[in-house]
């Protein structure tokens, strides 16, 4: 996988080198399967899992970005969002003459399913409150925290992706996973976790708020505003993405934040990434 600055205003296009160079652009209309995790297609051509990589641009700061991969999966790297980051502050990032654009939310958008829920509100810099409620040995936990802090490369990106072990049968025969070990996420049973140590206490939560800035990163822009999610998911996060963008009402263009000076647009520097790990 190879990533390529792209001009201001291109935004975020997955690249299919083995494909002829077919491009999907990531939002929201091309989002395609959002189970364990959230991919893209367009004319039947797909890209899988590529909300880590997404959280890592739009928590970072990058705006506009060619992704070039040579098959359908993004790499998984060690679970978490930390390798692509730290991939970024080692070759920088280009300042673009363009000022940068954001969603602004002008009013409450939300989706419900049962005791699922997650909802998008006015509000100032980038907010969100993330609560999961997960079988033993996880249990509930919570996170609040505003990507405006400038803490996400220490304090979500490394994060790590998490599942049952009692669930890698089930995952396999659905194509997913096929070249997940230890190494490449927490594997839990009901003793407890089997990898350990974790990065952090509530790393599972800070896993989910990863996630979340990936899958919202289809909204085409950065969000200004507060996102609450309660037991959400991948499904849930984008349908979230889909509602907002068909309720033209709820939100308009701005450029940077209320009370700071209004940043450019960036691009990542030429960078590689490790291969996608197949079985």
């Amino acid at each position: 996988m190879r990533l390529v600055g792209a001009p201001a205003g291109s935004g975020i296009v997955f690249r299919r080198t083995d494909l002829d160079n077919f491009e999907i652009p990531a939002n929201g209309r091309n989002v395609a399967k959002v189970s364990y995790a959230t991919s893209l297609m367009r004319q039947s051509v797909l890209i899988s899992t590529t909300e880590h990589l997404l959280s890592a641009l739009i928590g970072f700061g990058v705006d506009n970005v060619i992704v070039e991969v040579d098959n359908l999966e993004l790499p998984i790297l060690d679970g978490s969002a930390l390798p692509y980051v730290e991939a970024f502050q080692a070759v920088g990032l280009k300042q673009q003459r363009r000022r940068r654009e954001y969603i602004r939310i002008l009013k409450q958008v939300e989706v419900r399913d049962g005791s699922k829920f997650i909802g998008v509100y006015p509000g100032s810099g980038y907010g969100i409150d993330y609560i999961i409620d997960f079988p033993p040995p996880i249990g509930c936990e919570q996170l609040s925290t505003d990507l405006e802090t400038g803490d996400y490369a220490s304090q979500i990106a490394p994060a790590r992706t998490f599942g049952f072990r009692e669930d890698e049968p089930k995952l396999r025969d659905m194509g997913l996973i096929r070249g997940a070990t230890d190494a490449c996420c927490i594997i839990l049973t009901a003793q407890g976790v089997q990898n350990p140590p974790l990065r952090f206490p509530d790393e599972f939560v800070r896993h989910k708020v990863l996630d979340l800035i990936g899958d919202l990163a289809l909204a085409g822009r950065r969000i200004q505003g507060r996102v609450i999610a309660e037991r959400a998911g991948h499904a849930m996060h984008t349908a979230l993405v889909q509602r907002l963008l068909r309720d033209r009402s709820a939100w308009e263009l701005a450029y940077g934040y209320d009370g700071i000076p209004h940043p450019a647009e960036v691009d990542a520097g030429m960078l590689r990434a490790t291969q996608p790990v197949h079985a």
